[in-house]
């Protein structure tokens, strides 16, 4: 697996509830930013948020595991520890899951934590921790 960072960049409808969800609530760096972009430090990867006044919306449309999630989506893969405190987090912050905090593959290969929730602009996150960081492309 590489550790070379991602860089992402999205919509999203204004940028100050966009900077309080990402700095505040998910403890993300703010980096450089204009009066239309801001840029995060997304546990290490770059997300460039963008201005626009229609921001699209997810479609519910994925299966997995039978169960329905937003499409897109994006998140990061981080520390087990640390994705049980993001989700107090979120909880805290009054976030409502789009699907609650769960584990799948208990005791498998590529056994994770997995939650789903959105940021004020309706762009659908999933965060994701391993029980073992090795796993993360096991089969």
């Amino acid at each position: 697996m590489s550790a070379t960072p991602f860089h992402f960049a999205f919509y999203v409808k204004d940028l100050a509830s966009t900077r309080h969800f990402y700095c505040v609530t998910l403890g993300c760096a703010e980096g450089r930013s204009t009066e239309n972009w801001v840029d995060f430090d997304f546990f290490g990867h770059q997300l460039s948020a963008h201005v626009n006044a229609t921001p699209p919306q997810p479609m519910w449309t994925g299966q997995v595991d039978g169960v329905t999630v937003p499409m897109p989506h994006f998140g990061a893969i981080i520390p087990w520890d640390d994705f049980h405190a993001l989700a107090e987090r979120v909880e805290a912050a009054g976030i409502p899951f789009i699907i609650t905090p769960r584990i799948r593959y208990q005791g498998k290969p590529g056994e994770q934590a997995t939650m789903f929730f959105q940021d004020p602009s309706g762009n659908a996150l999933e965060m994701k921790a391993f029980r073992n960081p090795e796993d993360v492309f096991a089969k």
